[in-house]
């Protein structure tokens, strides 16, 4: 078999003989009248009329004066059917030129073969782009009336690298990303409807807050400052509340500076919601409905299959306390426990504790490892400790904790939601307490916000707060199991 480097030479040399014909390899313009899909989907109304489109070249074999190829555009893949006395003795020289994975343009008669595929017979082509190097081109056999499918470009790592190379030869990969793109746009529809603003707010801030993570950090010059790559959309956005805006949501890009695994990369995509006069309980139940009328927009139905599970949406999802489940899961009872306590019983349940941890995050660390996992179907998880939750409002009735809920599906949660604290004094105590937890080696912890803390000085309304992880909850939605499956160009190690 001929080498990569070899083949490269053979589409090089072809380019110089095209060059020497007077054939611009590289057009500028193509008129597309038809689709694929649309011929193939509309054969009796196309049979025997002329049609105009243009792709990429995905098989091809020639007999003598004849040749017989597949085109794929955007919408599928047609068979052409290229004969010399057609085309004419010059067009046909340069097409025996063209290689698989070229682009071209088309004209030609539909016709139905013998076999009974649906034929562009080409009277006309043009090239559009010369390929310089080979596609990895699945190919299949049939064996003993089985499908063998082999010279596949399969290699995950590979296919993250060069995305352009995955979208050509593994359509099922387009499907997820269109996918992706309606679930946004469904989304987007659905608060739009609800009469809530988009708005956009600041990527590079001075202070980053919002959530418990570790930021980019970058410099900007004119100004002579640092400035962080935002970590979350939150701040921003309530003090929009403050300004008078009844509900704004964001679709955001957050930037983190984190481990990557199959749930998290660098750069990710957040929807946030923020609606004035409203608690946590209103954003169960907007999550509920906003959730299922995707997936029946998606699939047309209030199921989904994500691995081996088959997961209903049905409502109302159940609620569960988070001391409660983790208790129902572990046999520990963690509330009210001193950090000490909660480090020995996660020694006991083999759970890694980093030194410095808080009890907050002792205990958010059992969860996620004991119980997250075994929450397959949709569902809540509410009322947390107050150290995990620095921005949520405590508890109307309970002590020590605060309105606050995580959504889960599939093992994974996907969603996070507070009723919003908007008490200024009790803010800047949180605050000082998330510095305290800095300075005992918790990376994560919280900033001191002062403008924020100066926005709630001036009022700001009861509000329920929401962020839907989109990139995870596309992940749900089309069965995919790596956040690098969702995402174009996912962020790699260096090759």
């Amino acid at each position: 078999m001929e080498d990569s480097k070899t083949l490269t030479q053979i589409r090089l040399d072809k380019l110089m003989q095209l060059k020497e014909l007077g054939v611009n390899p590289y057009a500028y313009c193509y008129e597309i009248l038809h689709s694929a899909r649309e011929i193939l989907e509309n054969v009796n109304e196309y049979e025997n009329k002329k049609v105009s489109l243009a792709g990429r070249l995905m098989s091809l074999r020639g007999h003598g004066k004849t040749a017989f190829g597949h085109l794929m555009d955007s919408s599928g893949r047609i068979q052409l059917y290229v004969r010399k006395d057609k085309v004419g003795d010059e067009a046909f020289e340069i097409f025996k030129l063209v290689d698989i994975g070229d682009i071209v343009g088309i004209q030609g008669e539909v016709f139905i073969t013998r076999t009974g595929e649906t034929t562009i017979f080409v009277d006309d082509f043009e090239l559009l782009a010369k390929t310089i190097r080979p596609l990895p081109i699945v190919k299949e056999r049939i064996e003993e009336g089985e499908k063998i499918v082999y010279d596949e470009f399969s290699d995950k790592e590979l296919r993250y690298r060069q995305r352009y190379v995955d979208l050509i030869v593994n359509p099922d990969v387009k499907d997820v990303f269109i996918k992706r793109s309606k679930i946004t746009q469904l989304i987007r529809q659905y608060l739009l409807e609800s009469n809530y603003l988009e708005v956009e707010t600041p990527i590079l801030q001075p202070i980053y807050g919002g959530a418990a993570a570790r930021p980019f950090v970058t410099h900007h010059n004119a100004l002579d400052i640092d400035l962080y790559l935002r970590i979350a959309d939150e701040l921003y956005l309530k003090r929009l509340i403050v300004g008078g805006f009844d509900g704004v949501f964001e679709f955001g890009k957050d930037f983190r500076n984190e481990g990557v695994d199959r749930y998290h990369n660098p750069e990710f995509t957040m929807l946030e919601l923020y609606v004035a006069y409203k608690d946590y309980n209103f954003m169960m139940s907007l999550v509920e409905d906003l959730v299922g009328r995707t997936v029946n927009m998606i699939t047309g139905g209030n199921e989904i299959t994500y691995g081996d599970h088959r997961i209903k949406f049905e409502v109302p999802w159940p609620r569960y306390k988070m001391f409660e489940i983790i208790q129902e899961y572990t046999g520990n009872d963690l509330k009210g426990k001193s950090k000490e306590e909660l480090r020995k019983i996660a020694h006991d349940l083999n759970v890694d504790i980093e030194d410095g941890a808080s009890a907050g995050k002792i205990i958010d660390e059992i969860f996620g490892e004991k119980v997250e996992p075994k929450l397959i179907q949709p569902c809540f998880v509410t009322d947390y400790p107050v150290e995990l939750s620095p921005l949520a409002k405590k508890h109307r009735s309970d002590e020590g904790i605060v309105e606050r809920f995580e959504g889960f599906i599939a093992g994974k949660e996907f969603c996070n939601a507070f009723s919003e604290l908007n008490d200024p004094i009790d803010q800047r105590e949180r605050f000082e307490s998330q510095s305290k937890y800095k300075e005992e080696g918790d990376e994560e912890a919280h900033e001191m916000d002062e403008d924020y803390i100066r926005a709630l000085e001036f009022g700001m309304p009861p509000t329920a707060g929401l962020g839907i992880g989109l990139d995870r909850l596309v992940m749900i939605l089309t069965n995919s199991h790596s956040i690098r499956d969702v995402v174009f160009f996912p962020h790699m190690r260096p090759e």
